[in-house]
């Protein structure tokens, strides 16, 4: 028994794709019939959310991503590629999470310290150590010391949005 349809009078132009929202044909777990869910782009992207995952807020999920268990994607956040969110897991982005990725590792500025791939690092041990972190991932240290002027520039844009963002709620 088919559990949803595309609700086409939602049609919604994102990035050139045609996106529709997907409409409940039964009631189910918190589901009742007639809800709107999220936006997707054909049924067979429902294939991507799976058991009792919940992708909601303006969270997206694409590509070969895959979510499932118990797990949990939101507010901002985006899971795409070949990324498997499972368990239960809580994805979610928030204002001042900064991410750089298209390098050979993705970058990760969190309120804490940074995450380089699956690696996180305070700031103080990344400053005094990034060096001798990328010589053991196997940079160069010209390399390196580009990955740390990098990360720089991105605290220092979070820095300002952060400073700007309070201004404005004032």
């Amino acid at each position: 028994m088919k559990k949803y349809e595309l609700a086409l009078e939602t049609e919604k132009d994102f990035f050139g794709t045609k996106m529709f929202r997907i409409r409940a044909l039964i009631s189910f777990s918190s589901v009742k019939k007639g809800d709107l869910g999220g936006y997707i782009e054909k049924e067979a992207n429902l294939a991507q959310v799976y058991g009792n995952a919940w992708v909601y807020g303006n969270a997206w999920v694409y590509g070969n991503a895959q979510v499932y268990g118990n797990a949990q994607v939101y507010g901002n956040a985006q899971v795409y590629g070949n990324a498997w969110v499972y368990g239960n897991a809580k994805v979610f982005a928030i204002h001042q999470i900064k991410s750089v990725t298209n390098l050979r590792w993705s970058f990760t500025s969190l309120p804490k310290g940074i995450q380089i791939g699956c690696l996180f690092f305070s700031f103080k041990d990344w400053k005094e150590k990034y060096l001798e972190i990328g010589k053991k991932q196997g940079i160069s240290e010209e390399l390196a010391t580009e990955y740390f002027r990098l990360m720089e520039v991105v605290r220092r844009i979070q820095r300002i949005e952060a400073k700007e963002y309070k201004v404005g709620k004032k």
